[in-house]
């Protein structure tokens, strides 16, 4: 089976809103070949499949936080009279019961790829952050002992060293002194 839509275009209509990966309505439905408002309708018709922790409305001020950090011209903007609705993977899973054609079910797939790729990523990169900590820990210790051996080394070399043999001033002086 070939793709419909490469998972890098899908991933890239990840966003993270209130501390979750989602993809909002409009995306969806350019996704899904359909209007963002049919999206919405069947949505609405099937409110019960969709709770809070599937789906949500963008407040006010997230909305804006979201245009400004995406720079949304102003014919997006005005595309988005009302708040989009924000779909989690779990509601994005549920919409393949919402909308039933055979597209949205080959993109829902794609979609779920997607989602799994990023967890994926995340897991591959915490796991690459602790095999770091762990070797700094390790190697930490291993040059504290370097370090402080070339401390002690170098406080050796400081003190002052007791002369082996003698000069011929010396020798004079003492011969002067009549110790020789």
């Amino acid at each position: 089976m070939s793709e419909i839509i490469p998972i890098e275009n899908i991933t890239g209509m990840i966003h993270h809103i209130r501390g979750q990966r989602v993809m909002l309505d409009r995306d969806l439905a350019e996704l899904y070949g359909v209007e963002t408002r049919m999206l919405k309708q069947a949505v609405r018709r099937n409110i019960d499949r969709f709770p809070d922790d599937f789906m949500f409305e963008l407040s006010k001020q997230e909305l804006e936080n979201w245009r400004s950090q995406f720079v949304i011209s102003n014919l997006d903007k005005m595309g988005l009279r009302h708040p989009p609705m924000a779909f989690t993977e779990q509601g994005v899973a549920m919409l393949s019961s919402v909308l039933r054609s055979k597209t949205a079910i080959q993109v829902n797939i794609q979609i779920m790829r997607a989602f799994t790729r990023i967890r994926q990523i995340i897991l591959d990169s915490a796991d690459l952050r602790r095999e770091i900590e762990e070797l700094r820990e390790e190697t930490d210790g291993k040059f504290r002992i370097v370090f402080q051996t070339l401390e002690q080394l170098l406080a050796e070399e400081a003190r002052p060293k007791k002369k082996i043999g003698f000069t011929a001033k010396e020798k004079l002086s003492q011969y002067a002194e009549g110790e020789i």
